[in-house]
């Protein structure tokens, strides 16, 4: 007999994110389930729990609009999964520094945004965009970073928030 208030595994969360962004892609025109992937390794490897690994296969998916905020509301994930998810979400015409402040003050959600930011800065995928695209961005990430408080070579695994050595 299953438990009522079962929460979907990691794998399901894969499959549910890599369904939900099949059709996307990116700037480059790469799959967007290769950012995505990119993004929950860079949290294992910087020593995420699962719950953050979770949030990292689903945090463009609000954005996106691949799935919806009613979904994941409803879906069968820990608050602290969702809470996750929703701090790396940015809203339309929403002010960088209310942006990152709202990550700041979600328990896991930095190390989720450093390793997305990681990867979106990672000079092999710049490199394919358009000077003009690659500057801009360039210059947004390393603006990002500095209001997160992150320096280059440290991760937020070596600053102080607790949920990053927090089991699920």
């Amino acid at each position: 007999m299953t438990e009522p208030h079962a929460h979907l595994t990691l794998a399901e969360i894969e499959a549910i994110a890599r369904e939900a962004h099949a059709e996307q892609r990116d700037k480059a025109g790469r799959p967007y389930t290769e950012h995505l992937a990119a993004v929950a390794e860079g949290v294992r490897t910087r020593g995420g729990s699962e719950a953050q690994m979770a949030a990292a296969w689903l945090h463009d998916a609000v954005e996106d609009d691949a799935l919806s905020e009613r979904w994941l509301a409803g879906a069968a994930l820990p608050q602290q999964v969702k809470d996750m998810v929703l701090a790396v979400t940015r809203r339309d015409g929403e002010d960088l520094r209310a942006y990152t402040r709202r990550i700041l003050d979600t328990p896991g959600a930095l190390l989720i945004k450093e390793s997305d930011l990681a990867h979106n800065a990672d000079p092999a995928r710049l490199a394919v965009l358009e000077p003009a695209t690659r500057t801009r961005l360039t210059e947004k990430y390393a603006l990002v970073r500095g209001l997160l408080g992150l320096t280059p070579g440290e991760s937020p695994t070596e600053q102080s928030d607790p949920a990053n050595t927090a089991k699920d």
